[in-house]
């Protein structure tokens, strides 16, 4: 019979030693950066020590990520932590600011790639080029999507699949309905 008492996956430690080796950083380098000290930051990666509120925006600032995505680990019954991700319960990350709502499918961030759900939202659009050094798949669910990729312009529709190899991209979706994008992300960046 399966647990259903729900309980926090304890991720929270892990995502952050996940982002922090995926940004090349040491314990050392990070600490300095938060004017904390090397123990306690290792004990916040090992789940430990809780963060504060502030502690927790000047992590998400110098490991650029939203603050959303250090605060939002959603409890999940104890067998199905790090392996179950409920519809429901996803981790919403980055900002809908764009006209994109992101959602992170992995139970956590301790895998060498993180899969995401994207929706964009109608005559939603980026103006500027992005450029990760990550390799990219996306897999188009519905609607579609305009990108641009290392200087080539796309149109992709449901079931169209690409891939980004550290190319400065921007997307739009010029039409009036969202699209929905699984993305596969290598090394994590949230």
């Amino acid at each position: 019979m399966i647990d259903q008492q729900p309980v926090l996956s304890g991720s929270l430690g892990a995502d952050l030693r996940a982002l922090r080796k995926a940004r090349g950083l040491t314990l050392a380098d990070l600490s300095d950066r938060l004017g904390r000290s090397v123990g306690w930051l290792s004990q916040v990666e090992r789940d430990l020590s809780e963060p504060s509120i502030t502690d927790l925006r000047m992590i998400a600032k110098v490991l650029d990520v939203s603050v959303s995505m250090l605060f939002s680990h959603a409890p999940s019954p104890a067998a199905e932590a790090g392996y179950i991700v409920r519809a429901g319960a996803r981790r919403p990350i980055g900002s809908s600011e764009a006209g994109l709502i992101e959602e992170l499918l992995s139970p956590d961030l301790t895998d060498d790639f993180e899969m995401v759900h994207s929706t964009f939202q109608p005559k939603a659009r980026i103006t500027e080029f992005v450029t990760r050094l990550t390799q990219e798949v996306g897999y188009v669910v519905s609607g579609a999507l305009s990108l641009d990729i290392g200087g080539r312009s796309f149109a992709v529709q449901p079931g169209d699949s690409f891939r980004i190899r550290g190319e400065p991209f921007r997307w739009s979706n010029p039409h009036d309905i969202p699209a929905v994008v699984i993305w596969v992300i290598a090394p994590p960046v949230y």
